[in-house]
């Protein structure tokens, strides 16, 4: 066009830009913005906000901003753009403090911060955005309910959620696969996955988004039988199934340690498929094989992976050796995780514990050294409980809740009882080489253990309790949790890192292997 002489138009330029912004090509799109300039474009509003759009995506932000404030009209929608830019970039201060700057605030424009704050790991504040979009009088579109839905999901805040859902029907919210899709999924997170299945079964039509979240939801929570016939039903409905799907049926394969049939269906995947295995699909293997004591082989089919393992497969593998109390294979696993490029806080922690539990206490005090070093930090446990639709939190030994005194007292009764049902501390967990009483009492004030203890004076009986908890579930709060469970006739559900512990009449969903 320009070859021909042709002067593009507003109309053109904005095309153009748009190619630009999706290809993320910045240098064309620098090229364009010398055009606008020079064939007096610059104040065109569609140009404008093309332009703050593509040096944005393009992590450009401050030519994005240079651009934005040279705009003769920065409107709801310009700002709304910058604003979503912010969050694009982890700027959540940046993201809220234009959203406070936006003088007219369509359902767009609340979404897009909510959006924002819960991508961002703000999601509280994303809630809370929600309740004030409400006290507004805006009315939430699909995308706010996807948005709120997933802040409930990662809360694990099912009452929060289920009075989502009852809203959404007041509002004649048209549930369409996406929406259907967050529900069951924070049905599923939240640890009531017969209600996800409901949801699931009631809906006409199911692509295979829907199929994968109630696979995946089910593989959590130990439901393998259920999964499979699921993953089944979608070949049979001439559904391809895709990468996620994969990893949901081969998570299911392991939680029900059912060998073969995941050798199977991993195999399928190329075969028949055309799906190239990733490291998550590897892992699933490993664990697979982890899980039912074929140390060697799980090592052995690392070495021969097509990929490099991460830290999560080898903590995984890592943590089959500890309980099958395999300490040849355990070290060599061990050696790989020390090196991995890939370990985070909670696989040196695995690492750690590893030694510990064979009380190597040098190599564990090194690699403590090692994170120190390295400026890794611990990720604090924390244990939340929603009661009456608010969230409460508690980290070991917590003494900042109001009803400290209660709850410490139960806790120190459920300490007895549990001791009379034959409950004995396991000490060999704690990551430290101190005597066995202070070791004790640092396990007695875990986080999930307060959480419990505070569902149990502020719940009806036998009401079910539901914990979230951000680290794995330690082998003694483990055992003791069954015990309670059996004293109190409560079913409690625990989600920790790896997966749902469905905690009934003193034993546990996971058959005491996660």
């Amino acid at each position: 066009m320009a070859n021909h002489d042709v002067l593009p138009d507003n109309y053109a330029v904005t095309s153009i830009l748009k190619a630009c912004v999706f290809q993320r090509a910045l240098g064309n799109g620098r090229e364009v913005h010398g055009q606008v300039l020079k064939n007096g474009l610059g104040l065109d509003r569609s140009i404008g906000l093309k332009l703050v759009e593509l040096y944005g995506k393009c992590g450009e932000l401050d030519d994005a901003r240079k651009v934005f404030d040279k705009m003769p009209e920065r409107d709801f929608v310009a700002r709304t753009i910058l604003m979503g830019l912010c969050f694009d970039h982890g700027m959540v201060e940046e993201g809220v403090r234009e959203f406070d700057e936006i003088n007219t605030r369509d359902a767009v424009c609340w979404t897009a911060v909510i959006d924002g704050l819960v991508r961002n790991g703000e999601l509280n504040k994303g809630l809370e955005m929600f309740r004030e979009m409400q006290v507004k009088g805006v009315k939430p579109n699909e995308v706010t309910f996807v948005c709120v839905l997933s802040a409930c999901s990662q809360l694990g805040a099912l009452e929060l959620g289920r009075w989502i859902h009852m809203y959404m029907r007041r509002c004649n919210v048209k549930v369409n696969r996406i929406v259907a899709g967050a529900l069951i999924n924070m049905y599923s997170r939240c640890g009531d996955i017969d209600e996800a299945l409901v949801l699931f079964n009631e809906m006409k039509a199911k692509d295979v988004s829907t199929y994968n979240s109630m696979i995946v939801g089910l593989a959590l929570h130990g439901k393998s039988i259920v999964a499979i016939e699921l993953f089944r039903e979608m070949l049979n409905l001439k559904l391809r199934p895709n990468s996620i799907t994969f990893v949901g049926v081969l998570n299911a394969c392991s939680h029900g340690g059912l060998v073969e049939l995941g050798y199977e269906i991993f195999q399928l995947m190329e075969a028949v498929h055309g799906i190239e295995p990733q490291v998550e699909h590897y892992g699933c293997m490993v664990d697979i094989l982890g899980r039912v004591g074929r140390l060697e082989e799980a090592y052995n089919f690392i070495g021969r992976m097509r990929v490099q393992a991460d830290d999560k497969m080898l903590c995984a593998l890592l943590s089959a050796c500890k309980i099958h109390k395999n300490t040849e294979i355990g070290e060599k696993v061990a050696i790989l995780l020390s090196s991995c490029s890939t370990i985070d806080s909670g696989s040196y922690i695995m690492l750690s514990n590893f030694y510990a539990s064979m009380e190597r206490w040098n190599y564990a005090a090194q690699v403590r050294e090692t994170m120190v070093k390295g400026g890794i930090s611990k990720e604090p446990g924390c244990s939340s409980i929603e009661v009456n639709s608010v969230l409460h939190e508690f980290f070991a030994g917590d003494v900042r809740h109001l009803e400290r005194e209660r709850i410490y007292k139960k806790l120190k009764e459920l300490n007895y009882l549990t001791k009379l049902e034959g409950y004995s501390p396991a000490t060999e967990v704690a990551l430290h080489d101190t005597d066995d009483k202070q070791k004790e009492r640092a396990l007695a004030v875990h986080g999930e253990r307060l959480a419990i203890s505070y569902g149990l004076i502020s719940t009806e009986p036998y009401t079910t309790l539901r914990v979230v908890k951000n680290l794995r579930i330690c082998d003694d709060c483990h055992a003791m949790i069954k015990l309670i469970a059996k004293i109190t006739s409560r079913k409690i559900v625990v989600r920790d890192r790896n997966r749902f512990h469905h905690f009934e009449n003193g034993v546990c969903s996971c058959k005491d292997y996660w």
